[in-house]
């Protein structure tokens, strides 16, 4: 069986979701490639170092959703892999429900 880092399945989004994001003074608009309850991949040309702290907002349906979150992984061209630091209040219950409405759609073959 093979070992997987990951404590929830990720899911492969074909719908389209972005994340506003800033950090250090700069932002940005990105599309999210993938996501899962620990973290996503925010396809962006913009590098940013390992250890990076940044803010995010969804663009969601789902109601608000902001988030921090660190930069894991650095894809130089296709993007960053940020892992989850903290996510409150109504933005967790939001984040929550737009999870579990992914999970569902992704179970039924909806989005990949």
């Amino acid at each position: 069986m093979p070992y997987y880092r990951r404590a929830t399945p990720r899911i492969e989004l074909t719908e389209d979701v972005y994340a506003f994001w800033s950090c250090n003074g700069g932002s940005d608009l990105s599309r999210v490639r993938n996501l899962n309850l620990g973290g996503m991949f925010l396809e962006t040309p913009i590098r940013k170092a390992l250890g990076t702290h940044l803010d995010l907002n969804f663009l969601v349906g789902d109601g608000q959703i902001r988030a921090s979150a660190v930069v894991r992984h650095v894809h130089p061209g296709r993007g960053l892999g940020l892992q989850f630091v903290a996510l409150d209040g109504q933005d967790r219950l939001h984040f929550g429900a737009m999870m579990k409405r992914m999970y569902a759609e992704s179970s039924r073959g909806v989005l990949s």
